[in-house]
C-alpha cells in the first residue's frame, strides 16, 4: 500500500493490565458458561479437552497471535490494518466488523436483556415449577414460526434499552476511561461471583454425579470427527478472534509489548473460565438429577435451555438459598455478556474513526440507537427463531469464511514471517518459524473443514429444520447484505491526506 490510512494520534491503555481484562472481557461470553459444558460433556467429558486443547494450541493461540500483532504493527482497526496491507482487501476488515456490529450483536444484546429479566425474577423466583413453560411460553410468549412475528416483548425490550445504554456508556467514555475502568470493574466480578457459584455448587447433594458425568474421559468419542470439529469450533468461536475486536484492542497497545504472551495468557484464561463454569453448571445438574432420580442425560438441555429452562428449575429445588443462587448465576451472565457487547461496538467504532476521522461520541451514540432499533426485530415473540437461524449462518458461515479470508491476506499475501520477524524484534517470547505454516495450512484448512462440513450438513438437512425460505430470507441473506454494504464502505475515501505522517509507524516497517 502507498499512503497512509490511520489517524494521527491514537488513544492508548492507561495499563498493561487493562488491556488483558478488557481482551479477556471479550472472549467470555454467555458461550462458556453455557455452551462449552454441554459439548464437553456431550463429547466424552474429560475426553474431549484432548482435541479441546490441542485446538487452543494449533488455531487459537497462533490465529490470537496474528491478530494481536497485526493491530499492533499497523496500529489501526481491522479495516484500517487489512488496507494498509493491501487497499484491495479493506472490504474484508469492513465485513468482519459489520456482520458483527450489525449481526451478531444485535441478537447477542438480546439475550443479555433476557439475562437481565432472569436476575430480577431470581430475587422472587418468578420462573416457578415449571420453567419451561414460563420461559417459552409466559416470557417469550413463542410463536409457532420464523415467518409469524407477533408482538414485541415489553419486558425484554425495556431491558434491551439498559443494555444497549450501558453499551452506549462504557465506550462513549473511550478506551481509557470507558473500556479500560469497566472491564476492570467487571473481569474481577465475574471470576469472584463465578468461584462463589462454583464453590455452593460442589457441596450440594449429587453434585459429584454431575461433575463425573461432565469430566469422566470417554475416549470412544474421540473416534467421531465431529468431536474434533466441535472443539475448534468452539475454540475459534469463544476467543473473538476473526471479529476485528483483538485487532482494534492490539491497535491502542504501546510500542513495545509482549504479544506472543498477552495471546497466551488471553486464550489459557479464557479456556481455564470455560471449564471451571462447566464445574459449577453440572454440579447444580447433578443435583437436580439426584433430587428428581433421573439420569443426567434427562436433565441437561443445550445452549439456552440450560440456562434459561434447566438451571432455573435447579435453583427452585435448592435445599437453601435459591434466591441468591440465581443472583449469582445471572449476574455471571449479565457481566459475561456486556464485557463482550462492549468489545464488538469498539470494533467497529474504531473502524469508522479510522477513516472517517468523526468524534468518538458522536459515533458511538449513532451506533447505540442504530443498535438498539436494530435489536427490536430479536424482541418479538418470532425473535428466538431470528436468533437461531441468524447466530447459525453468521458465525458458521460468515466468520468462518472472514477467518479463512483473513489466512490468506496475513499469511500469504502479506507473508507470515514478517509479523513474526516483527513480533521477535521485542517480545521476550520468540516465536518460531513454525508459527508461519500454521497460519498459512493449519488454520485454514481446519477452519475450510468446518465450513465443508456445515454445508454439507445444511444441504442433507435443512438447519434444526426450519423452512428453507426462512433459512435463505433470513440467514444466507443477512451474510451477503453485510458483505455487500462491506464493499460499498471500503469504497468509500479515507478521511486524511496521503501524505500526512503516522506518528511512530513506518509503511514498511
Amino acid at each position: 500500500m502507498e499512503k497512509d490510512v490511520l489517524p494521527r494520534h491514537r488513544p492508548q491503555w492507561k495499563t498493561h493490565v487493562g488491556f488483558l481484562l478488557a481482551a479477556i472481557g471479550s472472549a467470555i461470553g454467555l458461550g462458556n458458561i453455557w455452551r462449552f459444558p454441554y459439548l464437553c460433556y456431550k463429547n466424552g467429558g474429560g475426553a474431549f479437552l484432548i482435541p479441546y486443547v490441542l485446538a487452543l494450541l494449533i488455531v487459537g493461540i497462533p490465529f490470537m497471535i496474528l491478530e494481536i500483532s497485526l493491530g499492533h504493527k499497523m496500529r489501526g482497526s481491522a479495516p484500517a490494518s487489512f488496507a494498509k496491507v493491501d487497499t484491495r482487501w479493506e472490504w474484508l476488515g469492513w465485513w468482519q466488523i459489520i456482520f458483527v456490529m450489525f449481526g451478531v450483536v444485535l441478537y447477542y444484546s438480546v439475550v443479555i436483556a433476557w439475562c437481565f429479566n432472569y436476575l430480577f425474577f431470581s430475587f422472587g423466583l418468578e420462573w416457578g415449577a415449571d420453567p419451561n413453560k414460563f420461559f417459552f411460553n409466559e416470557f417469550l410468549m413463542i410463536t409457532t414460526s420464523p415467518f409469524e412475528i407477533g408482538n414485541v416483548r415489553s419486558p425484554v425490550l425495556f431491558f434491551l434499552g439498559v443494555v444497549w445504554f450501558l453499551n452506549w456508556l462504557i465506550v462513549f467514555r473511550g478506551v481509557e476511561k470507558g473500556l479500560e475502568r469497566a472491564n476492570k470493574l467487571f473481569m474481577p466480578l465475574l471470576f469472584v461471583l463465578m468461584l462463589v457459584l462454583v464453590g455452593c455448587s460442589m457441596k450440594l447433594p449429587g453434585a459429584f454425579q454431575g461433575l463425573s458425568v461432565y469430566l469422566m474421559p470417554d475416549f470412544e468419542k474421540l473416534k467421531d470427527v465431529r468431536v474434533w470439529i466441535d472443539a475448534v469450533v468452539q475454540i475459534f468461536f469463544t476467543l473473538s478472534i476473526g471479529f476485528g475486536i483483538m485487532i482494534a484492542y492490539a491497535s491502542y497497545l504501546p510500542k513495545k509489548s509482549q504479544i506472543v504472551k498477552d495471546a497466551v495468557t488471553i486464550c489459557v484464561v479464557n479456556s481455564c473460565f470455560s471449564l471451571i463454569a462447566g464445574l459449577g453448571v453440572f454440579s447444580v445438574v447433578g443435583y437436580m438429577a439426584y433430587k428428581l432420580s433421573l439420569p443426567i442425560d434427562q436433565v441437561v438441555d443445550k445452549s439456552i435451555g440450560l440456562a434459561f429452562v434447566v438451571f432455573p428449575k435447579a435453583i427452585g429445588m435448592l435445599p437453601a438459598f435459591p434466591k441468591l443462587f440465581g443472583v449469582l448465576f445471572f449476574s455471571c451472565l449479565v457481566i459475561a455478556g456486556l464485557s463482550s457487547s462492549i468489545s464488538i461496538l469498539e470494533a467497529f467504532t474504531s473502524g469508522i474513526i479510522d477513516k472517517f476521522h468523526y468524534p468518538r461520541k458522536a459515533v458511538v451514540s449513532v451506533l447505540a440507537i442504530a443498535g438498539f432499533m436494530g435489536s427490536i426485530m430479536f424482541t418479538t415473540q418470532g425473535g428466538l427463531f431470528w436468533i437461531d437461524i441468524v447466530d447459525h449462518f453468521l458465525t458458521q458461515y460468515g466468520l468462518v469464511l472472514g477467518g479463512i479470508l483473513e489466512c490468506i491476506l496475513i499469511a500469504w499475501i502479506y507473508r507470515a514471517y514478517k509479523l513474526r520477524e516483527y513480533m521477535n524484534k521485542f517480545c521476550l517470547w520468540r516465536l518460531p518459524s513454525l508459527w508461519d505454516y500454521t497460519v498459512k495450512l493449519i488454520i485454514p484448512v481446519a477452519l475450510a473443514v468446518i465450513l465443508i462440513n456445515s454445508l454439507i450438513k445444511e444441504l442433507a438437512s435443512p438447519y434444526e429444520g426450519y423452512p428453507w425460505l426462512a433459512i435463505v430470507l433470513i440467514g444466507r441473506d443477512w451474510v451477503i447484505f453485510t458483505l455487500f454494504f462491506a464493499v460499498i464502505v471500503a469504497a468509500r475515501q479515507w478521511g486524511r491526506q496521503p501524505d500526512e505522517p503516522i506518528e511512530g509507524l513506518k509503511i514498511d516497517d
